[in-house]
């Protein structure tokens, strides 16, 4: 092999590397971002009020 080549292979790895460590800090930051903007819509729901003590205790198996 040329030493040019092993320097082109090198530098062509390096940058791989980082790409693929951009994508996955991109990637957490967007999971990050999708879990906040969950929460933030889950607490924004409203709670039920007056709501008879025995709603919500079974679940229906049969249907």
């Amino acid at each position: 092999m040329d030493v040019t080549n092993i320097a082109k292979l090198s530098t062509s790895m390096a940058e791989t590397g980082i790409r693929q460590e951009v994508g996955m800090t991109m990637l957490k930051k967007a999971m990050n971002i999708e879990a906040a903007s969950a929460a933030q819509l889950i607490q924004s729901l409203p709670q039920p009020q007056n709501l008879p003590a025995h709603l919500g205790n079974t679940i229906n198996t049969k249907a």
